[in-house]
């Protein structure tokens, strides 16, 4: 399995810089889009959990107001600090992009358990011995829990999934995924909805 993540880690950072790069005017009209719709940076930076447990800033399009504060980890689809720009992206999931940033960073992969964030829904300290298995390979922008259980929103649910990807974790397992993504990038379900900010 050694030889297959090495191989999957020179792979996705391949393909990453090959898209950014494709995908880089695409950058600059969102960009534009942000600019102009609210006040604030383009850019949204969070903490999450990433390989064996350690943080790193996840990289997305802001698509929330920067003047309005909630003490919440939800957002929900009438969520006031939503913009208007903001809608399109998350319905088209295109505030995700700037992800291709972290896996050519290696801090992130096309395929893999979706990074929660570092105390939601608990500290890694109070992940059991099973639960961590999911810790040990790099968290993906989509998952075997994203498309097997799209409409779930309970991790706990989703982290013995997450963990049966890890147990069989294979190139034609992660071809599968990778493709069935494709398929699913425009719908407006996120099962992680909770941390998408």
């Amino acid at each position: 399995m050694i030889d297959y993540l090495l191989f999957k880690d020179i792979s996705d950072r391949i393909v990453a810089i090959v898209a950014f790069l494709v995908l880089l005017p695409l950058f600059f009209i969102i960009a534009f889009g942000i600019k102009i719709d609210s006040k604030g940076s383009i850019f949204y930076f969070q903490k999450r959990l990433g390989k064996n447990g350690v943080p790193f800033k996840i990289c997305k399009f802001r698509s929330m107001r920067t003047d309005i504060n909630f003490r919440t980890t939800e957002t929900l689809a009438s969520d006031p600090r939503i913009t208007n720009f903001g809608k399109l992206l998350r319905k088209t999931s295109l505030d995700e992009l700037p992800q291709l940033i972290n896996i050519i960073k290696g801090e992130m992969s096309f395929i893999g358990p979706r990074p929660p964030l570092l105390t939601y829904p608990k500290n890694f300290s109070e992940y059991n011995e099973f639960e961590r298995k999911r810790f040990n390979v790099k968290p993906g922008v989509s998952g075997l829990a994203a498309i097997k259980q799209r409409e779930i929103h309970d991790w706990n649910l989703n982290i013995p999934v997450d963990v049966e990807y890890v147990e069989n974790i294979s190139f034609k397992l992660d071809l599968s995924l990778f493709l069935s993504s494709l398929f699913v990038f425009f719908k407006t379900n996120n099962i992680y909805s909770n941390n998408k900010k």
